[in-house]
Order: structure tokens, then C-alpha cells, then sequence
């Protein structure tokens, strides 16, 4: 089996162990439909981050083949460029390479110029990564959805359109999970106001039933 392969079945093996024992909290949580909360971003933005996405790992392979591991990781039209690279002609080449693509608005270049991590410390970053997911599930004030969470080297990048409280209680609970060396914040701020008019209106109240 190709390490990739295998990579991608460990973390959908990762994902749904340790994300399962918070389903039911994500259907019946405090917050309600606030932890099942679709993405935050306009339904062509989505389109348009993925696109991104298939696009630039499409050039990257075709210019640079398996001598680098480059994971990218599109929001909002901003791309976060994380993994490693042998050489700083590459590190440099990839940027190019994602910044010529249609609609990228910014490109954070966190690659790191070393030797490629093997398929041990991959799998250790997923692992991570489920463990920062389930917490935001597991959490009472914060909507995971909202979330994308990217982990290279034990570093927790964090990606998604929420109010500075958000962005604070997710921090804070990401730096509690084990294995996390650092963590760094690419969010977009938004203000409560914002929230509340992107949250689904309230269920209507129940009539009050009528006196005998």
C-alpha cells in the first residue's frame, strides 16, 4: 500500500474515534443548532477555496513530483502553504506557483526547508488534529464548523471567519491538547453582530395552548 493511501485511511480511522463519542453532543449540545452551524463562508467562496486547493496540489505535483510534501489549504481565498521542502529554490518555486492561481487572494508560505517528515510524524499530526476537532465539538461556546485546523510538526494552524472571543476560547483550548507544540492564528475577525446574522433565526416558540 502507498504511504499516501494509507496516510489518508489513518485519518479517517483517527477522525471518526475520536470524533465519534462527540456525535451525540453535536446533535443534542447545549448550543443546539449552533454546533451543527454550517460554514461560514458564501457557498461560492466554498467552491472557490477548493478549487484553489485541487489547482495548486495539481502544479505542485506536476513541477516539483514527490521530491516535496506541500499540504494546501485554501479559506476565503487565502492559502496556507505548510510542510517541507529540501531546498530554498522550492520553497520559493511553490509560492510562485499557488500565488498565479485564479482568485488566491494571499498566500502564508509556512513551509520549512528540511528533510521530508516520514509517515510516523504524519500520522502523530492527524492525530493531533482529531484530538483539536473533538475539542471544539466538545465545547459549549465555540461552533466547530466554523473551524479548519491544520497540524504540521506538532503546530496547530487555525483558519475560519469568528468573533475575537471565538478565536480566543479556541486558542486556548488548543493549546491544552497534547502533542501541540505551537499555535498559530490565520483568522478572520469578525464581530458578534456579524455572528448573529450569520446563525439560522431561532425556532418559533409554542404557542401558549388556551385556558379550559
Amino acid at each position: 500500500m502507498k504511504p499516501i493511501f494509507f496516510a489518508k485511511a489513518l485519518s479517517s480511522l483517527l477522525l471518526l474515534s475520536v470524533l465519534s463519542a462527540c456525535a451525540p453532543l453535536m446533535i443534542a449540545g447545549v448550543a443546539g443548532t449552533a454546533l451543527v452551524a454550517s460554514d461560514r463562508r458564501t457557498s461560492g467562496a466554498q467552491l472557490e477555496d477548493e478549487t484553489i486547493e485541487i489547482r495548486a496540489q495539481a502544479r505542485i505535483r506536476d513541477n516539483l513530483g514527490e521530491r516535496v510534501h506541500v499540504n494546501v489549504t485554501s479559506f476565503n481565498r487565502q492559502v496556507l502553504l505548510t510542510g517541507e521542502v529540501t531546498a530554498e529554490k522550492d520553497r520559493q518555486g511553490v509560492l510562485q506557483l499557488v500565488e498565479r492561481i485564479e482568485n488566491v487572494k494571499s498566500v502564508v508560505n509556512e513551509l520549512s526547508v528540511m528533510p521530508l517528515t516520514n509517515l510516523s510524524e504524519r500520522s502523530n499530526d492527524l492525530l493531533i488534529t482529531a484530538k483539536v476537532k473533538a475539542s471544539f465539538v466538545d465545547s459549549k461556546d465555540l461552533f466547530a464548523s466554523a473551524f479548519k485546523v491544520v497540524v504540521e510538526r506538532g503546530v496547530v494552524y487555525l483558519m475560519g471567519r469568528v468573533t475575537q472571543r471565538e478565536a480566543t476560547s479556541a486558542t486556548q483550548k488548543t493549546r491544552n491538547v497534547g502533542g501541540v507544540n505551537k499555535v498559530v492564528r490565520l483568522f478572520e475577525v469578525i464581530s458578534e453582530d456579524e455572528l448573529r446574522n450569520l446563525l439560522p433565526p431561532p425556532a418559533p416558540a409554542d404557542a401558549p395552548k388556551p385556558a379550559k
